[in-house]
């Protein structure tokens, strides 16, 4: 440790920090703007001159590095002077547009130029101008005249993002930040560009001029999106939601979220909400109030349990449903006698389970992703089925991590990958099945099969067999596919001969939770691809929408005597007879696990817009009607505590419940089904009906592999 006497007071850092290193461990602020924790060091803003003893002049703290015995002071004349010189420098020809600006009140200029700005300005010259660019639906650059070239948003995109998008060109007062040749910014991180902006250069173009920072109510929260679990701020005004901001937890998302993230609350003000009870009669919708719908419901399950028995009802839910409804809609559906209830309903095999009260999980920590030094990826478009799973990996490829891949086409990852092994999807058991063998020759073990092994899985092997932290992740792709279970039994074979562990990067924000509260067939139950192939006479929808969550579609429900849609939005109107308004996230209590098993609860923010009712309280009264026992709790935290006893918010499950074992046998015939992978903007049905996410070009070339035309 190297020790230094920073305003007068001894502090200890690692050899190799910088002076701004030793202020934040003593708690002494130093003003900034192009210093940031998580990006390089830059120091091309010169705030955070300090007087350092001997030196001839004021040094920048955030790129000089400690000394033994270095003498600082931050507070001194020398050093304040010298900030309040930046300050007016910086000012020359910043526009005074703070009433205009959607920045103002939460800008880091405006707040130091309070304390090291001048009264007035020497400089009476005609300030530059710099013109607005179109980057695309989120970001707005309309205002660069703003910019102070700290060049948070370029090392972003570089060093995070891992897709340079925001240049600086020119030179002088000639230099501004842009795009080049009219490029819009199209990263899935991109939205975290307007979070470190110190001034109000780039804002976002959805919240553009809705509100004043001031006029919000902050509220903590989770996303219900990918398994990440990113903790979220929503921002409130008037009981409705204005804007989504990160909640900083380095244990699960450090200070970042995805676009989706960011931006999928304009679907909770959209057109396309369900406000009210609606029943289908004589093939005409009409509003109802609740006590006949759940009334009209629950007769409808008497009924056809009466003609059909038990097996002829079912429930198909979201893995995006909260821990709290998948625990009562399970409860519901065996109180009434049936073991049918999923939400796989993108899978195409439904045989690789984990033991009865366990879940498939990441395997490791999400933090410990940053520190792999061996990863083999199979069937995952990483960076855009997990942005924040691909950016820690992205961090720890520039540590030096060797990123080994299986799938069925080169995609740009937006960060070095060491080698590829390219297969069509019916033949990835086979791939896999040679990087196995490849191990094998390797070590002298027995593979677990023989098949020919080609140089690029050769190639794999010697990577995964070097390192010390090493995974074996599977996707989104390799969990829905139809040898779900031989590829991970061929995944766990690896990562025990090369010391590896093994994860799936699950898709949703409850897949684990789903698997732990028992949200999947019973003994004898129907699974999901069963009960959308027409095995139900009466189906329950949980916040999901089979047109677009599943390969199969509605067709199959088209045969049902009753069908029920609990949902936010007005959808599945083609087979439904009855829907029933629920709250999405941002107007309900709940909570999701991650995909490492963290169990995260959440308050509303907003109260429910029209006649919207949470869907546990929904449930809750379903359960009652049929007479059920067990559905008597009055408050989310009450079924949570019945659900998953002992586990605290915020807390990991035990190990003991999550697991990736796998004995199945290894089979080797082609796939027969191509895997079902939502795309970054259809995951869901939040960020289906958010506008300005479905202007993006990733949500536009989705659409158009979705109709059949080239991208």
């Amino acid at each position: 440790m190297v020790e230094i006497e920073l305003d007068g007071k001894k502090v200890e850092v690692p050899p190799g920090s910088m002076v701004m290193h030793a202020a934040e461990k003593a708690g002494t602020y130093i003003p900034h703007f192009c210093y940031h924790k998580k990006l390089s060091i830059a120091a091309n803003c010169r705030m955070c001159l300090v007087d350092v003893e001997k030196a001839p002049k004021p040094m920048p703290a955030c790129a000089t590095p400690v000394t033994m015995g270095m003498i600082v002071r931050t507070k001194s004349d020398k050093a304040i002077k010298a900030q309040q010189s930046v300050m007016e420098f910086l000012l020359i020809n910043h526009p005074l547009d703070c009433p205009i600006c959607d920045q103002g009140g939460e800008c880091q200029l405006q707040d130091l130029a309070v304390g090291y700005g001048g009264g007035a300005s020497r400089y009476e010259e005609e300030k530059r101008v710099v013109f607005h660019k179109d980057v695309g639906p989120l970001i707005s650059m309309e205002e660069m005249s703003r910019c102070i070239h700290c060049t948070r948003c370029v090392r972003f995109g570089q060093e995070i993002a891992g897709v340079m998008e925001l240049g600086m060109s020119h030179r002088g007062e000639h230099a501004e930040i842009e795009t080049f040749v009219g490029n819009t910014v199209d990263s899935e991180l991109s939205g975290n560009m307007i979070d470190i902006c110190p001034v109000g250069a780039l804002t976002s173009k959805p919240f553009r001029y809705s509100a004043r920072t001031w006029e919000l109510s902050r509220r903590k929260s989770v996303s219900p999106h990918d398994s990440t679990g990113a903790n979220l701020i929503v921002q409130v005004k008037n009981h409705k939601v204005m804007r989504v901001v990160p909640l900083e937890n380095d244990a699960v998302n450090e200070c970042w979220i995805a676009d989706r993230d960011r931006f999928s609350y304009e679907a909770v003000n959209s057109e396309e909400r369900l406000t009210a009870p609606m029943l289908k009669q004589g093939g005409e919708w009409k509003t109802v109030d609740w006590q006949t719908a759940l009334e009209y419901v629950a007769n409808g399950l008497k009924q056809v349990k009466a003609d059909h028995g038990v097996d002829a009802i079912g429930l198909l839910a979201s893995p995006h449903s909260t821990v709290e409804e998948l625990t009562l809609a399970a409860a519901l559906v065996r109180g009434l006698g049936s073991q049918n209830i999923d939400t796989r309903l993108r899978h195409a095999n439904f045989t690789n389970t984990a033991p009865l009260g366990a879940a498939r999980w990441l395997g490791r920590s999400v933090a410990s992703l940053s520190s792999l030094q061996r990863v083999l990826v199979v069937g995952s478009h990483l960076r855009k089925d997990h942005p924040l799973f691909a950016q820690r990996i992205r961090q720890a490829a520039r540590q030096g991590c060797q990123i080994n891949v299986l799938g069925t086409a080169t995609q740009d990852w937006a960060m070095p990958v060491k080698n590829t092994v390219l297969a069509d999807s019916s033949l990835w058991v086979v791939a896999l099945a040679g990087i196995a063998a490849a191990v094998a020759q390797e070590t002298g073990a027995t593979a677990p099969v023989v098949v020919e092994v080609t140089d690029t899985a050769r190639a794999v092997a010697k990577s995964l067999l070097g390192g010390e932290q090493k995974a074996v992740l599977l996707g989104t792709a390799a969990a829905h596919h139809e040898k779900a279970a031989s590829l991970l039994s061929l995944a766990n074979w690896i990562a025990q001969q090369t010391g590896a562990t093994v994860g799936y990067l699950t898709e949703a924000a409850n897949t684990v939770g789903a698997q732990l509260v028992g949200a999947t067939p019973g003994q004898g139950g129907f699974n999901a691809g069963q009960m959308l192939g027409g095995s139900l006479k009466a189906a329950l929808l949980l916040n999901t929408e089979p047109a677009y969550d599943s390969a199969a579609g509605t067709a199959g429900l088209k045969a049902a005597d009753m069908v029920v849609t609990l949902s936010p939005f007005k959808c599945n109107m083609d087979v439904s007879d009855v829907l029933l308004p629920i709250a999405p996230f941002t107007e309900t209590s709940g909570s999701f696990v991650n995909a490492e098993g963290r169990v995260q609860s959440f308050h509303a923010v907003v109260r429910p817009l029209g006649d919207t009712r949470p869907a546990w309280k929904v449930l809750r009264v379903l359960g009652n009607l049929l007479g059920l026992a067990g559905f008597d709790a009055d408050s989310s935290q009450a079924v949570l505590a019945n659900a998953l006893p002992g586990v605290a918010a915020g807390t990991v499950v035990d190990a003991s419940r999550l697991s990736n074992a796998s004995s199945a046998a290894v089979d080797l015939t082609p796939a027969h089904l191509q895997p079902c992978v939502a795309a970054i903007y259809q995951l869901d049905g939040l960020v289906r009906r958010a506008t300005s996410l479905q202007l993006t070009n990733d949500a536009r070339a989705s659409s158009a592999q979705i109709e059949g035309v080239s991208a």
